[in-house]
């Protein structure tokens, strides 16, 4: 499976002004420096999609592409980039919140999580409280590249066995490496079929 065609739409500040509901949506999102804007250029093939920058917290707004001419990606602010002023790390989650609880074309929310660190706090607290609200979600643990697999393995079970305090249902992971397209055909085909 391979996307053919990402084309930018719209950036929106907030969810009164995204585009209307007329095709499915997969929305990625991830603590400020987990490499997303880096892993949604590689599975789209392109490099410029979204803006890869060496300042941590750059996405400031949902920004919405068209992918196959069938559906859309939607990249979320980062959450918890600590540099931020408060009132404007507030204001982000708020955007980032309405959007994934009032959004009806929203298919899943796809959290990605660095698997070359153990499991952080803000990580599991944004997965809960996905779970808490019943929302659609999937793990993608990206940077399988940066450490040993044995690492890798151990990370991702430990982030499984954390969530198990809060839910019997098990979600759908998929380790990749946004350096190395690695896991990128799985992800791709997922989001195809939602």
């Amino acid at each position: 499976m391979r996307i053919q065609s990402a084309t930018f739409e719209i950036s929106a500040p907030d969810l009164e002004s995204c585009p209307p509901v007329i095709m499915p949506e997969c929305a990625f999102i991830g603590r400020s420096n987990v490499g997303k804007s880096s892993l949604l250029n590689m599975l789209t093939g392109k490099k410029d999609l979204a803006k890869v920058s060496a300042t941590p917290g750059h996405t400031k707004l949902i920004n919405f592409f068209i992918i196959n001419k069938k559906w859309r990606l939607v990249d979320l602010p980062g959450y918890g980039y600590s540099k931020v002023l408060k009132e404007k790390r507030d204001y982000f989650h708020d955007v980032i919140a309405n959007y994934i609880s009032g959004r009806e074309g929203l298919s899943c929310v796809f959290v990605i999580i660095d698997s070359s660190i153990p499991p952080q706090q803000i990580d599991l607290q944004f997965v809960q409280w996905l779970v808490q609200c019943r929302l659609p979600f999937a793990l993608v643990f990206n940077k399988i590249d940066k450490g040993k697999q044995s690492v890798v393995t151990r990370n991702i079970a430990l982030f499984e066995a954390e969530i198990t305090a809060w839910t019997s249902a098990k979600p759908r992971i998929f380790p990749v490496s946004a350096k190395t397209g690695s896991g990128a055909g799985a992800l791709v085909e997922c989001m195809q079929k939602l």
